[in-house]
């Protein structure tokens, strides 16, 4: 459940370091790109293995799909978004993303006092609220064509199942990186390092794409290049400065 964060237009700065030799992008506290300090692009070809790099890893909810907890959630239980996060329990969500708890468990945690609700209804509300940002699937698609490796990368239960039923987003990447599979959410930095273990690569062959600026510093911190979601429109502005592929993309 990502909350969206915008980010201002930017120039690749490559003269300023950061620890990790990482280089982040424009002045302003909400930045759109993190990458290597001293480079302006990308390495394109792993010659040692054959990978083509960098290896992607998109976050999932108000990254490439629409989140239906902010404003079909409410509706379906008629409140306030306010009001929903007064009652529901603080950490079932969570646990639930995480693994610890199931679906039947989460029904029965689902709010503070353990009332009863149409917990079927609720699953119908999130699936039929989930859709493909505007302009999304069409990167994804020229991306896949290029022939660039693609990860999930995401805080999510196994209702990705319902997810990738409606919009079979594994056509384009796979769900390699579930926190329910995992046990390990974003920004927690296990879950980055065991990115980089389960796929062989140093953290440095890996783009990391989020819609929380949290989670992209971390990923920064531990030497991957990010960028920070706004839209498509951006995220394609900030892969051409990246040098992925520009021509293709334009």
């Amino acid at each position: 459940m990502a909350s969206a964060m915008a980010f201002s237009s930017h120039k690749f700065l490559s003269n300023t370091k950061f620890p990790l030799g990482i280089a982040i992008s424009g002045t302003s506290p909400q930045r759109s790109v993190m990458s290597f300090a001293h480079s302006s692009s990308l390495p394109n070809v792993n010659i040692s293995k054959g990978r083509k790099l960098p290896i992607f890893l998109f976050d999932v909810m108000g990254t490439i799909v629409r989140d239906p907890f902010y404003e079909d959630v409410p509706a379906f239980f008629g409140l306030s978004m306010k009001e929903l996060l007064e009652v529901k329990h603080p950490t079932a969500w969570i646990e639930f993303e995480k693994g610890i708890i199931t679906e039947e468990e989460l029904a029965i945690k689902f709010f503070s006092d353990g009332r009863a609700f149409d917990f079927g209804g609720l699953k119908q509300c999130m699936s039929d609220g989930y859709a493909y940002l505007n302009g999304i699937e069409d990167i994804l698609r020229r991306l896949k064509l290029n022939g660039y490796e693609m990860h999930a990368f995401t805080n999510y239960p196994c209702w990705y199942s319902m997810i990738e039923k409606k919009l079979k987003l594994s056509t384009y990447l796979s769900w390699t990186f579930s926190s329910c599979e995992t046990g390990k959410r974003k920004p927690e930095i296990e879950a980055y390092l065991e990115v980089s273990q389960h796929l062989g690569v140093p953290p440095s062959s890996c783009l990391f794409i989020d819609d929380r600026l949290a989670n992209v510093e971390v990923a920064s911190k531990m030497g991957m290049a990010g960028i920070l979601f706004k839209n498509a429109y951006k995220l394609e502005q900030d892969l051409i400065s990246l040098g992925i592929e520009a021509g293709s993309l334009q």
